[in-house]
Formats: structure tokens, sequence, C-alpha cells
């Protein structure tokens, strides 16, 4: 009798983030990990967790971000109970697995409860990429997304917390994607720019919601690539999963 084949391991990808990573509800925004999933062989399973409008601090600590400053200026919190998703992570990743981390959209809002930071932002970002290590998983950073703003024909960088990514990225050993830099060169590459601020037509119609930040399904899609491409041209060994 032949020995049963052994079942191959299942590695599993879990997401955190905001708007510009999340599932649809409907059928603007699509977030660039919405399809994911499909860009892997059947052994990567992907958890995405990312949620809309939420900081890097609201997401860890759903309900717990009240709306007042501390002395720091930053949100003070009530709790610091993981939220639902963070604590799915906390339950589920095991060694071998992926954590990414994309926050920065909406974490610039000068109020509480979204407000964060630059060094709070930091100070989070670490301790997700070493509680994953700790887990003997592999955090891979991501700076924000940006959103379309043009200098006449010129796409031009945009969003913060972009030091702060990479601080994270060289405190704990985790690579950084720089999803901003890549994206801005790729709205040059479409010549995107100039736009009079019409979002509903054209290649920028096509690209992005009926705003300046928020990506139709197809733009999601090339948004996507950039970050599977990032895998392989910086030899994070996630790519060797890929179709």
């Amino acid at each position: 009798m032949k020995p049963a084949a052994a079942a191959a391991v299942t590695t599993n990808v879990w997401m955190a983030g905001d708007s510009t990573m999340a599932n649809p509800h409907t059928g603007c925004p699509v977030g660039w990990a919405t399809e994911f999933d499909g860009q892997f062989h059947s052994n990567i399973v992907v958890n995405n967790l990312a949620v809309s409008g939420r900081s890097i601090q609201t997401w860890l600590y759903e309900g717990g971000v009240t709306a007042n400053k501390n002395s720091a200026g930053e949100c003070a919190l009530s709790s610091t109970t993981p939220s639902v998703n963070w604590q799915k992570v906390l339950d589920g990743m095991k060694a071998g697995d992926y954590l990414f981390i994309q926050f920065g959209i909406n974490d610039g809002d000068s109020a509480c409860p979204k407000h964060v930071g630059g060094a709070r932002y930091q100070q989070l970002m670490t301790m997700m990429a070493q509680t994953a290590q700790a887990r003997g998983a592999f955090p891979i950073l991501v700076t924000p997304v940006a959103a379309i703003a043009c200098s006449g024909s010129t796409a031009t960088l945009n969003r913060g917390f972009y030091p702060e990514t990479f601080a994270a990225g060289a405190a704990t050993g985790a690579p950084v994607i720089d999803l901003r830099t890549l994206s801005v060169d790729y709205y040059n590459s479409l010549h995107l720019c100039p736009n009079n601020g019409d979002y509903t037509v054209g290649p920028v119609g096509q690209f992005f919601c009926n705003d300046h930040t928020h990506f139709e399904a197809y733009g999601a899609r090339r948004i996507m690539r950039l970050v599977t491409g990032a895998l392989r041209t910086q030899n994070i060994a996630l790519a060797g999963s890929l179709l």
C-alpha cells in the first residue's frame, strides 16, 4: 500500500490596513488586496482584514480610542483590548506566515479618534512587526499608496508616515515596499496628469473612484501588481509562491 501523500502546508498572509486595501462593500472603492489571494498558488491563504476608515491605532484598538487627546497630543486610549481583527491575527498567525501592514491614509486626521502622530505611528507599526516576528512570521511594511495629485503634467508624491514606515523597517529588519513612490511613478507612466479635478472620466475615471484617493476595480488590480512586482524585485520570499 502506498503511503498517503502529505498534506500541503498552508501559509497564511494577513493583511492589516485601510480602505485602499480593503475588500469592497459596493462597486467603489475597491482595495488593492481584494484579489491578492488569486495571485498565489493554493498553499497561500490571504486573510484581508483591512477596514475602511481606520488608522493604525483604531484598527488595533477598535472602540478603545477616545475622542480626547492626552498630554502628548495623541488620542487617549480607554482600553488596549485588541480589536476583533487584530485578535484574529494574534490567534491565527503561526511560524512562516506573513503580515502586511499599510496605514497612513486616515492617520493624518487632526481630530481623534483617527489622529496618530508620527512617533506613535512608528511605535505601533514596530510593535506589530515585532509581534509577527515573535511568532516566527514575516512582517512586510508598506508605505501609504499615493492619491492622484498633479503639478501640471506630473503626478506628485503625497501622503505622510513615509519616514516612520522606513524607520519601523530599520528597527525590525522587515522589508518595506515603497508603494507611495511606486504608485506615483505608475501614475506618471499612464499620464494621469494634468487633471482638472474631474475623477469620473478618461483614464483617471477608469482608475479612481469619484475622488482622488480610492480605486475602481481596474485601478486596484494595477496597484496590486505593483505590490506583487515589488515582492519579486525585492526578493521577498513570498514571491516564490506567486503564480
